[in-house]
């Protein structure tokens, strides 16, 4: 019988068969590959780094500052912020710890209201092992991964010092300091007033600016008056509340006459400087600040040792939060005149010098 010519060989089915198996094996492996990949980008998603960011208040321009470069940093090293401000209200600060502790954050950075009333949350939250960093302002008695700061000391000895050359022949002074819950204005009056010791300056009045309010050293300059208006200088907590001391001043026709000292180097200060109604102001680089506290938040959320060598920013110091000892990473403030205001907040960016210089011929 002859043959069905549509009929396939044997060793021909064999080969379409292997073919066949060869390429469904392919077909399987590249779908596991694809699913592979796609569960680790997820499993990377989910492991990202959540830090919660809690403010004091934006009423300080700096903060602006902060806010963006810290931001900015940590999302560069793969974290998340949450961003919450407090609007100066502790009970509403100690609400938002409270969530982030229940958001279970990796880190939670702080910048205190009142750093003594937070005392109680912050620890709940150290607790519930999550990392705690204080920012610019120290929280009394809790055991925190890291205290960030300026030397405030130092912040107090530069106000004091540009008074003392503005008033070589000593006379008179009014301190408006800033917020007494504020831990950081105690290490400034310290500095202020030691540096003041030996020297022909007198403070006749002080007051203190509740939640650093500005329109406080207003009203308190003038109550001061009622003490002397013979007077050479005013130190200022900070160029928030100079503003306002200066204005005073203006009312009484003083301005530029009688020398303010402050801190910040806010943008308005900086133009009283080159104005000649404000004497000096203590330029901190937030920037550096904000980029090493983010720094610090990631390397501490991935379990590294901030203190060791290894650390892209180690942490040589550390500070006493009352029985406490933690780690501090100390920035250095710089003191700014007319004289160095060029080189010191131009030219390094902080300002433009279109801006400085704007009210000035």
């Amino acid at each position: 019988m002859r043959k069905n010519s549509f009929e396939i060989p044997v060793s021909a089915c064999r080969s379409i068969f292997f073919f066949l198996f060869f390429f469904l094996i392919l077909s399987l492996s590249g779908c596991s590959k694809s699913e592979v990949q796609t569960q680790t980008e997820q499993t990377q998603e989910e492991v990202r780094i959540q830090i919660g960011l809690s403010f004091d208040s934006f009423v300080i321009e700096r903060w602006l500052r902060d806010r963006d470069m810290f931001v900015s940093t940590a999302q560069s090293l793969g974290a998340d912020v949450n961003v919450q401000v407090a609007g100066g209200s502790v009970d509403e600060q100690i609400s938002q710890i409270e969530y982030f502790i229940q958001k279970e954050m990796d880190v939670i950075v702080i910048i205190a209201v009142d750093g003594d009333a937070l005392r109680d949350v912050v620890n709940k939250a150290i607790s519930a092992g999550i990392h705690v960093i204080c920012y610019d302002r120290l929280i009394s008695d809790v055991n925190a991964d890291l205290f960030i700061s300026f030397d405030n000391y130092q912040v107090g000895v530069l106000m004091a010092k540009a008074l003392i050359a503005a008033s070589p022949n000593g006379g008179n002074i009014f301190a408006i300091y800033g917020s007494p819950t504020d831990l950081n204005v105690d290490d400034v009056v310290d500095g202020f007033t030691a540096a003041l010791a030996d020297s022909n300056l007198e403070i006749i009045y002080s007051a203190y600016c509740d939640n650093w309010l500005a329109e406080l050293a207003f009203d308190y300059v003038n109550e001061g008056f009622t003490v002397s208006s013979d007077i050479v200088g005013v130190m200022c907590g900070n160029d928030d509340l100079a503003s306002q001391a200066i204005k005073a001043l203006s009312e009484s026709q003083l301005a530029g006459q009688v020398a303010v000292v402050g801190q910040d180097a806010e943008l308005s200060a900086c133009q009283r400087i080159v104005e000649g109604t404000q004497e000096m102001t203590v330029y901190k680089a937030v920037e550096e600040e904000a980029m090493a506290a983010a720094t610090l938040a990631v390397a501490l959320a991935r379990g590294e040792d901030i203190t060791a060598s290894s650390c892209s920013c180690p942490v040589s110091e550390t500070i006493v939060s009352g029985e406490y000892e933690i780690p501090y990473y100390k920035l250095d403030p710089v003191a700014v005149t007319a004289d160095n205001i060029d080189e010191v907040i131009i030219a390094s960016g902080f300002h433009s010098s279109d801006d400085v210089y704007l009210n000035v011929q």
